[in-house]
């Protein structure tokens, strides 16, 4: 007779964070079961204590600066018996740590050691829980390889991390919590960086693999949407707390707390353009209900479809673009092969435009944008920014036109200085360009664009550390206003926040078009966000634009089989979607049984 028990049960779990003397609960009490063979899927933004429950698990949280401070979490362990994780020894959680319990983090790139062969990071795993030779552990790698879909699985297994995509990468990190075959797989928003092609292909093969092993998996992201696919169960924290939990079904068709409810509206929707997108903190106020929301901020669009207009002078003249980057040289430094990244790309962009370019990582998007503003140089084509050709100006006169071409990168992190204030960071391209004449004049101006962004005056003097990823995304993005120019490339610039914070700086973008007249060219893999966002839409794919046009004929009329296969990856979230993938884990669950 098959177990009913939990296979995991937490009681009263509490977590503390102390900076600088201030203690904060990240996790205050809260309780749930994980049955055998189940998908527990654990929603919520940032900050939400989600990440901090699954790493005190595995005891991964004893630093100075955060403490379990209270709580059980009962396993039914293989070896041990039933143990409290929260309280086991380093050496009995060396035993159930990779063995019984896996963990896919969220960044496989550093998640992975760069020096050491792929191959022998999964072999390792193996050896350290089994008494098998090194020869017996690389075959099981490759098999392991195999299992997750790896092209060329004994290649992969010589490969450095380097060399491998993103998608690949996520996928040795997975074969590598499923090397021991574990009874709980920990999944750490194992899709957030990844194209929806390569999200959708991660999740069937994770829910497949939890299926046929009879695996438990506590599945953690930020996006309800992915949940319809995966989950069997959803726990909703907030600020700590776990404040809705049910079936699949019962949450995303009929959510009942204010926070499930925003974190549903504010992703913008494939079907309906609204101009505003609703954010968590509208249905967080009193008395704001969904009606009241809906009623706010889902206006429909106009049906016709947006007009260019074709009587101005292009602002941006693309004509047969090339850029061919070198990935081999000769002993003489010259190109033996070369990577096609744009490959012959036309196109124009019309003052007042927001032109989304989509396509999956490595198709060209982002090198197409960089090239535009000459941050990599074009191997062939014409570039005309505001009917001036790029490609003929010096140095100096290239950075003079930069002004009115600005670009908002994808990592807010990486794109300010650590070292320097957020006011400093904002002048400096001020000062560059002789935009005013005095710091004085300056600083005001950098006050009034903080409240733009929605930030305080105080943050001024603050650094970048002190702030939020979205709120560094709204930083960017007022130091590229500041000097009010006529275009500005947005390359990724949300697809890293969470989904509320993203409704946030899109509401934020829309209106400093307005504000400003400001022409966007919006580089994304997420189609939904284009939907919202763009007048018209580029598809790219290996090096070319294989589609344009109007974002909704692009999205109700797909000419080209690579438009249809982005948009058949994206998951919905919707009642069909669920029902969909409830009935595919029935049906594969029968092919397995018998």
């Amino acid at each position: 007779m098959q177990d009913s028990s939990p296979l995991l049960t937490v009681n009263g779990l509490e977590i503390e964070f102390s900076t600088a003397g201030v203690h904060t609960k990240a996790v205050a009490g809260i309780d749930f079961t994980l049955q055998r063979g189940e998908v527990l899927a654990i929603v919520g933004e940032t900050g939400s204590g989600k990440t901090a429950t699954s790493l005190a698990l595995l005891q991964l949280l004893n630093t100075p600066s955060a403490r379990i401070i209270n709580g059980q979490a009962i396993f039914q362990s293989e070896q041990l018996g039933e143990v409290d994780l929260l309280r086991l020894k380093e050496k009995e959680l060396q035993k159930i740590r990779g063995r019984e319990i896996s963990m896919i983090f969220q960044e496989p790139m550093s998640s992975l050691n760069p020096v050491m062969r792929c191959g022998k990071q999964v072999a390792e795993a193996l050896l350290i829980h089994f008494p098998i030779s090194k020869k017996e552990a690389m075959h099981r790698t490759i098999a392991l390889f195999e299992l997750v879909q790896l092209p060329d699985p004994a290649k992969k297994f010589n490969a450095y991390p380097h060399e491998l995509s993103g998608g690949q990468k996520q996928r040795v990190m997975i074969a590598m919590a499923l090397a021991c075959n574990p009874s709980i797989l920990i999944a750490d928003e194992p899709t957030t960086a990844l194209d929806v092609t390569v999200q959708a292909a991660i999740l069937d093969l994770l829910r497949d693999i939890c299926l046929k092993r009879h695996m438990s998996m506590l599945f953690i992201t930020h996006d309800l949407g992915v949940v319809a696919e995966m989950a069997d169960r959803v726990l909703v924290m907030y600020q700590g707390k776990v404040v809705e939990q049910g079936t699949v079904l019962d949450i995303l068709t009929n959510p009942q707390h204010p926070y499930t409810q925003g974190l549903l509206a504010c992703r913008p929707s494939l079907h309906t353009q609204a101009k505003v997108l609703p954010t968590v903190a509208d249905f967080m106020k009193e008395k704001h209900t969904a009606e009241y929301v809906d009623n706010k901020h889902k206006q429909e669009a106009p049906t016709s479809t947006p007009i260019v207009n074709k009587n101005k002078e292009p602002l941006i003249q693309v004509e047969n673009l090339q850029v061919y980057l070198p990935v081999r040289r000769s002993i003489f430094l010259q190109p033996k092969e070369v990577v096609k990244a744009v490959d012959g790309v036309s196109f124009e962009i019309y003052p007042g435009e927001t032109v989304a370019l989509v396509g999956e990582s490595g198709c060209g998007k982002t090198t197409l944008g960089r090239a535009l503003l000459r941050l990599v140089e074009p191997t062939n084509g014409n570039v005309l920014l505001d009917g001036i050709a790029w490609k003929n100006l010096s140095s100096k006169e290239l950075r003079k036109r930069r002004k009115d071409f600005q670009i908002i990168f994808q990592d807010p992190f990486s794109a300010l200085n650590p070292h320097m204030a957020i006011g400093d960071a904002i002048m400096e391209p001020m000062k560059v360009h002789g935009v005013l004449k005095s710091r004085q004049e300056r600083e005001q101006r950098v006050l009034e664009l903080l409240q733009t962004v929605n930030l305080l005056p105080e943050h001024i003097h603050r650094y970048p550390h002190q702030f939020s990823g979205g709120q560094l995304q709204r930083i960017n993005i007022a130091r590229a206003v500041a000097l009010q120019p006529k275009c500005i490339i947005c390359d990724e610039a949300v697809s890293s926040l969470d989904v509320s914070v993203q409704a946030q700086v899109l509401n934020l973008l829309n209106r400093l078009k307005r504000e400003f007249n400001i022409t966007y060219l919006f580089i994304t893999h997420d189609l939904a966000v284009a939907r919202f966002m763009a007048d018209r839409i580029f598809v790219m794919h290996q090096g070319q634009i294989v589609e344009q046009g109007p974002a909704q004929q692009i999205f109700e009329s797909p000419q080209h089989p690579y438009t249809h296969t982005l948009l058949q990856s994206i998951p919905k979230g919707d009642v069909n979607d669920i029902l969909t993938a409830q009935e595919k884990r029935k049906a594969l669950k029968a092919s397995i049984d018998e």
